[in-house]
């Protein structure tokens, strides 16, 4: 079982529980909106959610749970769509619950994920993407080194309203760079 430690949270392999648990727990934030919107969440949608990511799991994808210290999940995160012969991948994450966000849980799973993708599977590219209205995953992701490489504009209809999908990337020297 692979398990990346963190300061306060510990990235590991999600079992079938832990994807139910997140399935109840997940609260949208309508103030920093994701480009997805699940609704009508259930233990078969989660059920089913398990058996995909183990489908894909170190194939095309690496995704793992994020937990507090005490073993509670409170999200996850992946690095998808892994191609291995470009060594590029793209980055996702969430944390459910609302009272678990803007705690710097995300920032550290975020880092240990990077270091895992670039320092343990070679890659040399990671993108990550979000809305322009989600103003706290864009100062994360510029904190954390990812440089803003374009914009896809009105491409997301979401409240009514067109957004511009923000596209980021991190390249291997970057990375190398930093100290995280």
């Amino acid at each position: 079982m692979l398990k990346l430690q963190g300061k306060s949270i510990y990235l590991a392999t999600l079992e079938r529980a832990d994807c139910r648990k997140l399935f109840e727990d997940n609260e949208y934030d309508f103030e920093n909106p994701t480009d997805i919107l699940y609704i009508g969440y259930s233990v078969e949608g989660a059920d089913k959610w398990f058996e995909e990511i183990q489908a894909a799991q170190g194939k095309t994808h690496v995704r793992l749970g994020i937990f507090l210290n005490d073993g509670t999940v409170i999200g996850d995160i992946a690095l998808q769509n892994i191609d291995n012969r470009n060594r590029s991948c793209s980055i996702g994450m969430g944390i459910q619950k609302l009272e678990n966000r803007n705690r710097g849980y995300g920032k550290q799973a975020v880092s240990l994920i990077l270091e895992y993708g670039f320092c343990n599977l070679g890659l040399e590219r990671i993108t990550a993407g979000t809305l322009d209205c989600n103003i706290s995953a864009k100062k994360s992701l510029e904190k954390l080194g990812f440089v803003l490489e374009g914009r896809e504009r009105k491409a997301i209809y979401f409240g009514g309203v067109r957004h511009d999908r923000l596209c980021y990337a991190m390249l291997a020297e970057e990375y190398n760079g930093k100290q995280h």
